[in-house]
């Protein structure tokens, strides 16, 4: 009887190359700052986040993305984030990058708290991290999930560290081989994905979920609104699946053309579509914090 040699060990991803600010200080990829492991954030997720894409021209839409997370800290009765502490820390990793797309991570706990639900006892915990990552393909296909959102949650709308059901429906998409799930809310109709806002195109009209039926307000949603003829309209998956067209935006996806949502094919960058991520692409580029 012979002996199978072991097998060399599985090689683990080389780490990206990043940026890592945390209590005032700037550390490097091969350095790890220390956190308490009784900061509630890691405890019960008593935390919130943003994250933001980083490009040539510089960070975009910071004071829209420092506005939503002080609404996501006021939610969970966290202290107000100090707006210019997260402004300097942001210019500290970014500082001497050349960057073509890279993302930009804020975090912002109630620091060190107890071993349970009751309120953390601060003072809170924010990082900021910035690292490279590769641009947004322009397609994606999309899944339903088998879960739905509650559009009546107490963390409705919040952008809060307590993902895991987000994790658990992107997991979800990619044992689909899809790039996104989309949640339907309680009601049945269409919400979002697990990270992004999804759009439907009906001839001339481009219609995405209202605030209301439980979506995040995502931040490319929010100036898309405000740059584009979209309305805010409920609908189902049903009638998804007669659009035209199908997009996801988000803050590092831009603008998605969807080629397909579960059986139902669409044409992926139809001519809507096209329009709207050039009139993105562009006013992004010229309005770095609209």
């Amino acid at each position: 009887m012979t002996t199978a040699a072991p097998s060399a060990p599985a090689s683990t991803p080389a780490a990206p190359s990043r940026t890592i600010w945390f209590d005032g200080r700037l550390y490097g990829s091969e350095e790890t700052p220390s956190v308490p492991v009784t900061d509630h954030g890691f405890v019960v997720g008593d935390g919130v986040f943003e994250a933001l894409k980083i490009t040539a021209a510089g960070p975009f839409a910071v004071q829209r993305h420092l506005d939503r997370m002080s609404r996501s800290a006021a939610s969970l009765e966290l202290p107000a984030p100090d707006h210019a502490v997260v402004r300097a820390a942001i210019e500290a990793v970014c500082a001497d990058q050349a960057w073509d797309f890279g993302k930009i991570r804020i975090t912002y706990t109630g620091g060190v708290g107890p071993l349970g639900s009751a309120a953390a006892f601060g003072p809170p915990t924010l990082v900021v991290i910035a690292e490279p990552t590769d641009p947004p393909p322009p397609t994606v296909t999309v899944v339903t999930a088998p879960w739905r959102r509650n559009e009546h949650g107490a963390l409705t709308g919040v952008k809060s560290t307590s993902y895991g059901e987000n994790v658990r429906g992107l997991s979800f998409a990619h044992a689909k081989e899809a790039s996104e799930t989309i949640f339907l809310n309680t009601a049945g109709d269409v919400c979002e994905g697990t990270g992004t806002n999804i759009f439907c195109v009906f001839g001339d009209r481009i219609v995405t979920p209202p605030l209301l039926s439980g979506p995040l307000a995502g931040i490319t949603r929010e100036v898309l609104l405000e740059w584009c003829d979209i309305v805010e309209e409920d609908f189902t998956l049903a009638t998804a699946a007669e659009a035209d067209e199908v997009f996801i935006t988000s803050s590092l996806r831009d603008v998605q053309g969807v080629t397909r949502w579960d059986a139902v094919e669409y044409p992926g960058v139809g001519p809507r579509t096209a329009e709207i991520a050039a009139r993105f692409r562009a006013r992004s580029t010229e309005l770095v914090d609209p």
